[in-house]
């Protein structure tokens, strides 16, 4: 007992010392803590795919002068980086052709083994909720989700986050396209990665960064909307939005940029249904293909999707205007735009549930565009020119090499106009690869317009089934027409 009694005198005569000591070793055990382990951003974590025949950066934090081995195991030899003073350490190593599975040992204090790696193609889709749209939505595929795992198809989902300054990295990581993942990913990008592989008979990964009910402008770096004066007034009259930020910059921000130093093939956009009404999107689209292509360096391919017709795109030509905005764009190099026209069930819904013939149609145009297969059907059938006979104007158009179809002997959606700029529905005839269009009180026509509403459908197709694109002759102002 006096022992007992003196150890506890004794310590309460010096409480402050043997805090002290505590302090002290639990400084030390935090300290050996922080600096004990290298570590890695999600993203690059098992099951990853990375692009074949590429410089791939393979990145983490660390504790500054620390010493960083890597080891691929389809490389003979380690390569060494010393973690630099801000904490962060980088080796770019070069992927071989598509193949796998493969590791990748990284050592430092301690060791990190990424395993069952492919090597394959991989993009990345984006946009609003046409894009996200997944199996979950009501979607009619059950008989297209395998029964067991897709070993080559991985699927990367990123968050819905918003930043006002760009992040280092993104809480999310590689998954196989299990039956349960994908009813939760992406359709369009899910069919999409599925027709590649099936093609290319190499792994695909594909990254869904998509935001539904969001506007383009998040989508883009914050700086490229503010420097245009254009895009910055836009911008400034979006409505608030209670789904999606409108703000420039943060999707981008939180979603894009740290997805940079993944090496991807090209890009998927479906967007376009929030910028209705602006008249500004062939700018937006085009600044926000510059702006990616920059924060990965490279040219990429990039292929979007066109808005599809919807009734509720409220004044008469907003839907038909965004959607011609869309096609001017592919005078943009190494782009590709694919229809709905003919994909929508019932035009009072935005959300048409055909997505697995929009990712195939994405698909085909990646398979034919950028990877050079032939025998595909992918280009958009276009207007093209026109010439005025008596009270006729007859139609000529492009990617229609085997001539023009339509199943309705009275085709819908043409509308002719005389000099006074009113349209009148028109009569249209096929012949061959052209269209003869008039209207019997129309004399001396001066345009046709084809398909130019919010909700219109297609009646025209080329006679390899793909919808020929709507048009108009005329360039006069929207707003000066007669409706």
């Amino acid at each position: 007992m006096k022992r007992g009694a003196t150890l506890k005198l004794n310590f309460m005569r010096k409480p402050h010392n043997t805090l002290r000591i505590s302090l002290t070793i639990l400084l030390v055990l935090i300290s050996r803590l922080a600096m004990a382990d290298i570590s890695l951003p999600s993203v690059l974590s098992d099951g990853m795919v990375l692009r074949q025949r590429s410089a791939v950066r393979i990145w983490g934090w660390g504790n500054p002068t620390e010493k960083v081995n890597i080891q691929p195991s389809w490389e003979t030899a380690k390569d060494t980086a010393v973690v630099k003073g801000n904490g962060k350490w980088s080796f770019t190593i070069h992927t071989p052709a598509a193949g796998g599975p493969y590791t990748i040992r990284i050592d430092g204090r301690n060791t990190i083994i990424l395993k069952d790696i492919l090597i394959g193609e991989v993009w990345i889709c984006s946009g609003q909720s046409n894009m996200d749209m997944s199996m979950n939505w009501g979607l009619k595929y059950d008989d297209d989700i395998p029964k067991t795992d897709n070993d080559s198809v991985r699927l990367l989902q990123v968050p819905k986050l918003t930043a006002s300054f760009p992040a280092e990295s993104i809480n999310a990581k590689w998954e196989k396209a299990t039956p349960k993942v994908i009813r939760s990913f992406s359709a369009v990008g899910y069919f999409f990665a599925v027709r590649l592989q099936k093609q290319l008979h190499v792994p695909v990964g594909i990254i869904n960064a998509s935001w539904g009910g969001s506007a383009g402008e998040p989508f883009l770096p914050g700086e490229a909307i503010r420097t245009d004066t254009a895009l910055n007034n836009a911008a400034n009259k979006l409505r608030p939005n209670k789904y999606a930020s409108t703000e420039p910059g943060e999707v981008f921000n939180a979603m894009i940029y740290p997805l940079k130093d993944l090496p991807v093939t090209g890009i998927l956009w479906y967007q376009g249904e929030a910028n209705v009404g602006q008249h500004t999107y062939k700018r937006l689209l085009t600044t926000l293909i510059r702006s990616w292509r920059e924060l990965w360096n490279e040219d990429m391919p990039f292929y979007y999707v066109q808005i599809a017709p919807w009734s509720g795109y409220g004044k008469k030509l907003s839907g038909a205007l965004i959607r011609e905005d869309q096609s001017k764009v592919l005078s943009v190099q190494k782009t590709g735009m694919v229809l709905t026209m003919d994909l929508v069930d019932d035009i009072t819904d935005l959300h048409p549930k055909r997505k697995k013939e929009v990712g195939l149609r994405l698909g085909d145009l990646a398979l034919g565009d950028h990877y050079g297969i032939r025998g595909l059907t992918y280009m958009v059938p276009q207007y093209d020119s026109f010439r005025i006979d008596g009270n006729k104007m007859t139609l000529s158009f492009k990617h229609t090499e085997n001539g023009l179809s339509s199943q309705e002997k009275n085709i819908r959606g043409f509308y002719i106009s005389g000099k006074d700029k009113t349209f009148v529905p028109a009569n249209a005839e096929i012949k061959g690869n052209s269209v003869v269009v008039w209207n019997d009180d129309i004399k001396h026509p001066k345009a046709v317009r084809y398909a130019f509403s919010g909700d219109a459908t297609a009646t025209l197709f080329s006679k390899k089934g793909l919808p020929v694109n709507l048009f108009r002759t005329d360039d006069w102002p929207i707003d000066t027409i007669k409706q």
